[in-house]
């Protein structure tokens, strides 16, 4: 009997445990003011004590509901990098900790630390690594490209969501009948990346335009300038003429939301 699965349930886990993250670093950040000072001048004691701290910290969140689902869903570490053996810090009363600009809190990643009150003004970067766990597919056998993937091939594992810029694959629906479109080893985490798009339908196909607005929603035919993979807009030129850039959604079927 060929093992069977079942879909997993998306969440919106993702986001909450980067907005999780947040907090716990806003709370480093007073940890590391408190230790600002004479912390500095021993930058390996100061290291050891930010990775207690937040290690040990529970879920900051007002709702205890919410921090139990959330704590459920998903696993959250962070290991800090090194600082540069050669930095040497002027003593500092008041450092201020914050997430740099295009610098999310999901895989390699970054955090900030400035002086804010001292004799002379500094600023730092402490390379972290965010490693988010959660439940995914990965590969049962091994995937190779132009195979057609079905429910065998695949199983549920505790993967690290943030480890790839790709998003990891967590639902049955989104890949079983797919293509493969690169080597995936057994136990190897599924991302988005490694499965070919679906194409919806091809240059010339006549398509079905549905526009979508607040409170409305009207249908339309047209006909495909451009070929229907999903998660790409495709041109379509509308009965009356017009050419609008959709999204397809479906079978030979775009979507336009105003």
């Amino acid at each position: 009997m060929k093992p069977t699965l079942t879909p997993l349930q998306t969440s919106r886990a993702d986001w909450r445990s980067v907005a999780l993250l947040r907090a716990w670093l806003w709370a480093v950040m007073a940890c590391v003011t408190c230790f600002a000072g004479s912390a500095w001048a021993q930058a390996d004691s100061l290291q050891a004590t930010i990775e207690e701290f937040v290690r040990h910290q529970s879920s900051p969140a007002a709702d205890a509901a919410v921090a139990a689902e959330e704590q459920r869903a998903r696993r959250v570490e962070v290991e800090l990098g090194q600082l540069d053996p050669r930095l040497k810090l002027a003593p500092c009363d008041k450092v201020r900790a914050y997430v740099p600009t295009g610098s999310p809190l999901w895989g390699r990643s970054r955090v900030g630390l400035r002086c804010e009150q001292g004799p002379t003004r500094w600023n730092i970067f402490w390379p972290v690594t965010v490693k988010v766990y959660g439940q995914a597919l990965v590969a049962a056998v091994p995937l190779r490209p132009g195979a057609l993937v079905n429910a065998a091939d695949l199983r549920v594992a505790e993967v690290d969501l943030a480890a790839n810029p790709s998003p990891a694959v967590v639902n049955l629906t989104d890949i079983v009948g797919r293509a493969v479109a690169r080597n995936v080893e057994p136990g190897q985490s599924i991302r988005q990346e490694d499965i070919k798009l679906r194409r919806w339908f091809a240059a010339g196909d006549p398509v079905r335009v549905v526009v979508k607005g607040s409170g409305f929603q009207i249908s339309s035919e047209g006909t495909a300038l451009t070929p229907g993979d999903e998660g790409r807009c495709a041109r379509v030129r509308t009965d009356n003429g017009r050419v609008v850039c959709a999204q397809p959604v479906g079978d030979r079927q775009v979507e336009l939301v105003l």
